[in-house]
């Protein structure tokens, strides 16, 4: 099943996809009104089958998409996950998955401007596979880490490279300069995100090309090694990295700039497109 998070009638909501449209779940239970809370509260599964047979009540082309969880308790981010991304990025490889974290105002849903920054013209693109947590997790097993995801979003990591320099927090956490969206895939489409390709296209052209299978520290091994260091909760976004490709990586550089559209496509995910304002 596909969930998405949007405005109807102004107001937050999520729903399922049926079709070529969205059944809005948002008021079907009490105390869920949102995707996230659908996914605390294990309400998901039964609401999403509920609805199959659903005539839907806003369509796709006409939703206004919010990030696909826009109030996680946390969103984390792996740095320098792909080999040929580490290596165009001048960084050695090290044997645990080094993160930052995202604040919620820096990302956006799908088809929502990010902003080029005003105070810098180095705003690169970083094409990414996010997952979300469907339940707690806290010293958990690499085997076992899989079971603990409630499913996959694209993620475009926009990222300031000059701010970046100074602090990656700074770099990282520009207003609106990230997305996320437009679907929740839920785990159980897809049994092995290794499987998954990603490409990232800026204004149409490709700029970014790869299989997950390319990560140097994989989905579990990430989640594992993170529930290690802090409470992992259902909705916690975290964002796994990006290959080679990126607009620093380039001579002469490739930025995002005002009337850019940058997409990030992920196989069994979805397609995630934001305009650059």
């Amino acid at each position: 099943m596909k969930f998405a998070s949007y405005l109807k009638d102004g107001q937050p909501t999520f729903g399922v996809v049926v079709g070529d449209g969205l059944v809005t779940l948002g008021n079907k239970l009490p105390h869920v009104p949102t995707l996230r809370a659908a996914i605390e509260t294990g309400a998901l599964a039964q609401l999403g089958e509920a609805a199959v047979d659903a005539r839907p009540d806003i369509a796709l082309a006409e939703a206004v998409f919010l990030p696909v969880i826009p109030n996680p308790s946390k969103t984390l981010c792996v740095g320098a996950n792909y080999r040929d991304h580490a290596a165009e990025a001048g960084k050695t490889e090290k044997p645990w998955p080094g993160y930052f974290i995202r604040v919620d105002d820096t990302i956006v849903g799908h088809g929502q401007p990010l902003e080029a920054p005003v105070v810098s013209e180095a705003f690169d693109f970083e094409g990414e596979l996010a997952l979300v947590m469907g339940r707690p997790a806290r010293h958990i097993a690499e085997s076992e880490a899989l079971a603990y995801v409630a499913g996959y979003t694209c993620f475009m990591d926009g990222s300031v490279r000059d701010y970046q320099k100074r602090c990656i927090s700074a770099g990282k956490n520009f207003q609106a300069s990230g997305a996320s969206g437009p679907f929740l895939v839920t785990a159980d489409e897809i049994p092995d995100p290794a499987q998954l390709t990603l490409t990232t296209y800026l204004n149409g052209d490709q700029v970014q090309h790869s299989s997950i299978a390319m990560m140097i520290h994989s989905v579990p091994k990430t989640i594992a090694y993170l529930s290690t260091i802090i409470q992992l909760r259902p909705g916690d976004v975290i964002a796994t990295g990006t290959p080679a490709g990126v607009g620093h990586g380039r001579e002469p550089p490739l930025w995002m700039r005002r009337g850019d559209r940058i997409t990030v496509e992920i196989s069994g995910v979805g397609r995630l497109s934001n305009p650059v304002a």
